[in-house]
């Protein structure tokens, strides 16, 4: 009737906003258009789907944290959001291996954006993007390795003098062809593991011997602090050669992170640190529900 809708309508309503990111105006015209005029939605009922959804799908949060605190790898990342024209977080957590994903709404990152989180009584392996906040949690850290190369690349770009970026760069493309290369009941061998950690150590000393002769230059400083970086780090830069469970980038939490970066560019800004909340609760719960090949609209 003219107040009433049943769950068909508004779980169409519900993913047009919060999976496709459609704007409230253009779901109200196609459900308005596809019923002929007989469904006339307000903006009221679309803002408060998500709440709902959310209100009504505890069991399966509870169903992703447990899932994530088993898993002994995930990948974490923040992201920006907008709330009320303020800035905000939002805190990314996947597991490869459980495949669910989580995201967190928080007023601020770092370790602010963490506390209360599954992350703060994590025990495992994180792999991140080089987020030191990161560093505090979990037993052990992989840094991301496309981050890297991209250093590497801005580095030889910045600094053609230099030799240790070229050649870093072209060990870092051996080590993820050769871990790459293994298959899934593969196990690494040693020896081919301990010749590119030996190489990679020379290549840092040669960086050492290079810096010293002639300094960064202080209108760039991203080849140099990408050195320091990975002698101080070297554990998590090339745990993913040691663990075949570790993967060797973060790209699972940046191709998440995309979905509610859609989201938010279709919202401009949200209302209420709330609202993030439950925006967060129905990506995490949709995505948990494609994981096992559900019919998302009808469950």
């Amino acid at each position: 009737n003219e107040v009433n809708y049943d769950g068909t309508v508004k779980a169409l309503a519900f993913l047009l906003s919060n999976e496709c990111a459609v704007s409230h105006g253009k779901i109200r015209t196609l459900l308005q258009e596809l019923t002929g005029g007989e469904v006339k939605l307000s903006d009221g009922l679309i803002n408060r789907l998500s709440q709902e959804f959310s209100e009504k799908t505890e069991m399966e949060k509870q169903e992703i944290i447990e899932k994530l605190m088993l898993s002994p790898v995930i990948n974490a990342d923040f992201t920006n959001a907008n709330v009320n024209g303020k800035s905000a977080q939002v805190l990314v957590l996947a597991s490869p291996s459980k495949n669910v994903a989580m995201y967190i709404g928080r007023e601020k990152k770092g370790h602010e954006g963490i506390k209360g989180t599954p992350m703060e009584t994590y025990v495992g392996i994180v792999v991140h993007d080089h987020d030191k906040t990161f560093y505090r949690y979990g037993t052990g850290h992989q840094e991301c390795m496309q981050h890297n190369c991209r250093y590497l690349k801005g580095s030889c770009e910045n600094e053609e003098s230099r030799e240790w970026n070229v050649r870093m760069l072209e060990l870092v493309r051996e080590m993820l062809h050769y871990r790459n290369g293994l298959g899934e009941e593969e196990a690494g061998d040693p020896e081919k593991v301990r010749e590119l950690e030996e190489e990679y150590d020379r290549i840092l000393e040669k960086a050492r011997e290079e810096y010293e002769y002639e300094p960064p230059d202080p209108y760039y400083r991203e080849g140099y602090n990408l050195y320091v970086r990975m002698k101080e780090y070297k554990e998590s830069e090339l745990r993913f050669l040691h663990d075949k469970r570790v993967p060797s980038n973060n790209s699972l939490c940046e191709r998440l992170a995309r979905v509610y970066k859609r989201k938010q560019k279709q919202a401009m800004a949200l209302r209420s640190q709330e609202n993030l909340g439950y925006i967060c609760d129905s990506l995490s719960t949709v995505y948990l529900l494609r994981s096992k090949e559900k019919d998302v609209y009808r469950e």
